[in-house]
């Protein structure tokens, strides 16, 4: 599904340039779950930026689902993420002044969705996050596991092969946290592709292969033996 070759991103002043990344080479498979760990400013918001293509590399190849996309336009970027990527922040995102149900109806409003079946996805999807009794409270309203939970309805609602997850327990106790990474779990485990950045070594034993990045580069990865 991904397939990244020589991978780098610079960041030019006019006083200096700095190597967020340099020289990844990595393949992720489809229904993989993969987490991404490494000390602050190594590159992984960076690298799952690029992977969500919120930003473009500086040089290298980024092939997502047989498409090779590193040179796209910001146009062409946001048409692919829109069809096969979900997103899951560590803030949640939520839209303060919309309600529960219509911040994850938002994730669907620039699909050519019928106004019933957006209706019906929504209440699905909340349903599948155990919040549909929330879907006309505001965010505020709502306790920080009960938002991220929301920030996954919105995630899933458009039905993505690849959902990011920025670290998504890290706003979170340590009860939240494990029901998030749970939720993860059983999403990866009815066939989405997952990609992880954590700083916790627990929630990264959720995942099949742990990618550690230290200084731009990749410096190790280790397979989880199946349970």
């Amino acid at each position: 599904m991904i397939k990244l070759n020589g991978l780098t991103k610079t960041y030019a002043t006019t006083e200096v340039e700095t190597t967020a990344l340099h020289d990844i080479n990595l393949d992720i498979g489809p229904g993989e779950f993969v987490a991404i760990m490494g000390p602050s400013g190594c590159g992984k918001s960076t690298l799952l930026n690029i992977l969500g293509m919120l930003d473009s590399p500086s040089a290298g190849e980024y092939w997502f689902n047989g498409t090779e996309v590193a040179r796209y336009s910001e146009g062409q970027l946001a048409q692919m993420r829109k069809a096969g990527i979900g997103f899951v922040f560590q803030s949640f995102n939520l839209i303060d002044e919309l309600t529960v149900f219509e911040n994850v109806e938002l994730a669907l409003l620039y699909h050519d969705i019928p106004a019933r079946d957006r209706k019906a996805r929504v209440q699905a999807a909340l349903e599948r996050m155990k919040v549909a009794h929330r879907a006309g409270h505001m965010p505020q309203q709502l306790s920080g596991g009960q938002q991220q939970r929301v920030a996954i309805a919105r995630a899933v609602v458009s039905q993505p092969i690849l959902i990011l997850a920025d670290e998504p327990t890290g706003n979170l106790d340590s009860h939240n946290g494990e029901e998030v990474m749970q939720l993860l779990t059983q999403l990866n485990e009815e066939g989405t592709t997952i990609i992880m950045v954590t700083h916790s070594h627990s929630h990264a034993q959720y995942a099949r292969r742990v990618v550690n990045l230290f200084d731009g580069r990749i410096v190790a990865e280790n397979l989880r033996a199946a349970a």
